[in-house]
C-alpha cells in the first residue's frame, strides 16, 4: 500500500533504518538519523510536512533536541503503539492510533497532489551527493546488491556491516526483504536470520551479510547449512577489526584500542578454510569488483561462502555528533550551498 500511495502522488520516501526495505528499487532515496544517508536528512532539515507511519522516532532519528528534528516541517504521526504517541516530538503534531494499513487507505482516499517537482529536486540533490561518504564497505554491498536477483531476502549482522547495508544495499523491485537486528545490536544474527528466511521461503536462495566480528558469534551454523543444504549465500565484509567499536575507540577514547584491532588483542581465522572444512564452498576476494566471476554462485542451489577484503581504517560516514547535531564529514560550503538551493522551498 505504501507502493501503491508512493507511484500515486511521488511523495518522496523516507525510511528509517529498521524499514529502510519498505522503499527499494526507484523509490529508494535513504534513510533518517545518526548514520542515515546525508540527502536524507537534508531533505528532513527542508521540507514542510512529514507524515511518520509506524515509525517511533527514537533518539537515533530525532536526536537529542527534538526541536532541531525537521526544524521547518508540521510533523503527522501514525502509530499502533499508544505509547509511542505519547511522547511528543513537536508541539502541535497531529497523532492517529491505528494500524499502518488502515492509515495509508485513508491517505489513498484523500486527494493528495502530484509531488513530482518535489522528487524530482530530492533525486536532483542525491546525485550531487552520490560521491560523498562513500567507504570502501559501500562499494562492496553496491556491488553486491547489483548482482542480487529481483526481490532477495537479504540477512544483515550487525556492525559497520548494517550500516553499510542500511545506506547502500538497494534492492531490484519492491517485495524483497532486509532482515536487520536494528536497535537490539545483536551481533551474530545475520546467519540465524538467513537460516530461518531461507527454511520459510522453501529453501529458495538466501544471502547473508556480515562483518567478520559478527560472523565469529555463530560460525558453528555452517554445520546446520551443511546438514540441511540450505542454498544460503554469505559475503562476510572482512576488514580483521571489531570496526564500530574500535569507531568509538578512535573518536571517543584518543585511540585506546581495547580487543578491536590486531594490535590490541583481536584477530580473525581464515573463513574460507573453515567454511570448507564444513563442506562449503569459499572464495576469497581481494577487491568486490571480482564478484563477477562468482555471479553463478549467486542464484544456484547450493551454498557458499565469499569473504571480500576490506581496508582495516574504514569508517562510517556520515555521522552526526550526538551532542551538536553536526554531521561529519563536514561538506564544502559550496556544496552545501547547491543543496540547499534545490531543496529549499
Amino acid at each position: 500500500m505504501l507502493h501503491t500511495f508512493a507511484k500515486k502522488t511521488n511523495v518522496p520516501i523516507l525510511t528509517t533504518m529498521n524499514g529502510v526495505d519498505l522503499a527499494q528499487d526507484d523509490l529508494h532515496i535513504g534513510f533518517i538519523g545518526t548514520h542515515g544517508n546525508r540527502v536524507a536528512n537534508m531533505i528532513l532539515n527542508e521540507c514542510d510536512l512529514v507524515v511518520a507511519v509506524g515509525a517511533r522516532l527514537g533518539i537515533r532519528q530525532v536526536g537529542r533536541t527534538a526541536q532541531k528534528f525537521a526544524p521547518k516541517s508540521d510533523l503527522v504521526r501514525c502509530d499502533i503503539d499508544e505509547y509511542e504517541l505519547s511522547r511528543d516530538i513537536k508541539p502541535n503534531e497531529e497523532k492517529y492510533h491505528t494500524n499502518a494499513s488502515d492509515f495509508l487507505r485513508m491517505l489513498l482516499n484523500e486527494n493528495v497532489g502530484d509531488y513530482s517537482k518535489w522528487r524530482n529536486r530530492c533525486l536532483d540533490a542525491k546525485k550531487i551527493l552520490a560521491e560523498y561518504d562513500v567507504q570502501p564497505g559501500n562499494r562492496a554491498v553496491e556491488k553486491i546488491a547489483s548482482l542480487l536477483p529481483a526481490n532477495p531476502i537479504v540477512a544483515v549482522d550487525v556492525g559497520m556491516n548494517q550500516c553499510w547495508c542500511a545506506q547502500s544495499l538497494v534492492l531490484k523491485g519492491y517485495n524483497g526483504r532486509i532482515h536487520l537486528s536494528g536497535g537490539y545490536g545483536t551481533m551474530g544474527c545475520g546467519l540465524p536470520y538467513a537460516i530461518g528466511s531461507c527454511i520459510a521461503m522453501d529453501k529458495k536462495p538466501t544471502y547473508c551479510i556480515a562483518g567478520d566480528g559478527g560472523f565469529q558469534m555463530n560460525i558453528q551454523e555452517l554445520e546446520t547449512i551443511k546438514r540441511e543444504n540450505l542454498p544460503i549465500k554469505i559475503f562476510i565484509l572482512n576488514n580483521k577489526v571489531l570496526g564500530k567499536i574500535s569507531e568509538t575507540q578512535h573518536y571517543d577514547l584518543n585511540d585506546r584500542f581495547a580487543n578491536t584491532t590486531a594490535a590490541s588483542g583481536y584477530s580473525v581465522p581464515d573463513f574460507c578454510r573453515i567454511s570448507e572444512a564444513y563442506g562449503i564452498r569459499a572464495e576469497k576476494l581481494w577487491s568486490y569488483n571480482d564478484l563477477d566471476n562468482l555471479k553463478s554462485w549467486f542464484t544456484d542451489n547450493a551454498p557458499c561462502l565469499i569473504e571480500i577484503m576490506l581496508p582495516e581504517n574504514g569508517l562510517l560516514t556520515p555521522k552526526i555528533s550526538f551532542d551538536t547535531g553536526v554531521t561529519k564529514p563536514i561538506l564544502d560550503k559550496e556544496v552545501v550551498e547547491k543543496i540547499e538551493r534545490i531543496l529549499c522551498l
